[in-house]
């Protein structure tokens, strides 16, 4: 389907054509591409896009590329990025640290204390925790599986996709944890997941960000993080802040055994450097 614009010219030329075609089949590439880039990609001048940019209704190639994110068919992440950055007039450095402020702030909101308790004592009295993230979410879980070994629990990060995902669950056991990030929606391998530990009664832990999760795609506890609107960029400032709160928390409860932990792991990190 071709990409329509509010003032269109009936009849456009073959290079308009050639543009157009590009824009409506490569949304994403063309918003990351410089009017130079498209030139030299499409073999047509720069002053022909510019010409095309005004017959499309618009002021200027960053208001052509504002259409397109509008009208784009896809919601992908150069979309996302574009749509985030035009809510500020310039991106800055300090109004997006503020916005991740907003983030916390509503993740604050939206969290609930009884379940992030849960959440800890699931940690603390599992066997072994298991860990899967797909995508971005998987640096959170290795973060999470790198705090949690430190402070002496076993902990495993399951395979991202495909075979391997159930692989890795056959080893789980019904005294374990499976913890899992289904912000917007609850992946195959999270479905997977979720199915077999319900099968094996496995405990499960997963991080969320959706007003409403159905019975069908929630876990036994779940914790609520704020990542932005639908079609923003989404940020990974609250889950990544989540994560650190959860090993806090586990680390309060463990005690002297936590400081065990760190310190023999400090001594062993010594012993290696002499």
């Amino acid at each position: 389907m071709t990409l329509k614009f509010p003032n269109m010219p009936e009849q456009i030329t073959k290079s308009e054509s050639v543009i157009l075609d590009y824009i409506t089949n490569n949304p994403e590439e063309f918003l990351f591409s410089s009017i130079g880039e498209v030139g030299k990609k499409l073999d047509v001048s720069v002053t022909t896009i510019s010409r095309f940019v005004r017959r499309m209704g618009c002021e200027d190639y960053k208001e052509l590329k504002r259409m397109v994110a509008d009208r784009s068919l896809t919601e992908g992440p150069a979309v996302k990025m574009l749509k985030t950055l035009r809510s500020d007039d310039e991106f800055s450095v300090d109004s997006w640290i503020l916005r991740q402020q907003m983030y916390l702030e509503k993740t604050l909101d939206g969290l609930d204390r009884e379940e992030f308790g849960r959440a800890v004592s699931a940690i603390l009295n599992a066997h072994r925790v298991f860990i899967h993230g797909k995508s971005a979410s998987y640096a959170l879980g290795y973060l999470l599986m790198f705090r949690l070994r430190r402070l002496g629990i076993e902990t495993t990060l399951l395979p991202s996709g495909g075979s391997e995902v159930a692989e890795g669950l056959s080893g789980v056991r019904s005294d374990d944890l499976v913890i899992m990030f289904s912000f917007s929606k609850v992946s195959d391998e999270g479905k997977m997941i979720l199915d077999y530990c319900r099968e094996e009664g496995v405990r499960t832990l997963a991080f969320f960000s959706r007003a409403f999760v159905p019975e069908s795609e929630r876990a036994d506890v779940q914790l609520f993080v704020y990542r932005g609107e639908a079609k923003e960029y989404h940020s990974m400032a609250a889950p990544a802040a989540v994560v650190d709160a959860l090993v806090v928390s586990v680390s309060e409860q463990l005690g002297d055994e936590a400081v065990h932990s760190l310190s023999r792991l400090h001594s062993l990190k010594k012993g290696n450097c002499r």
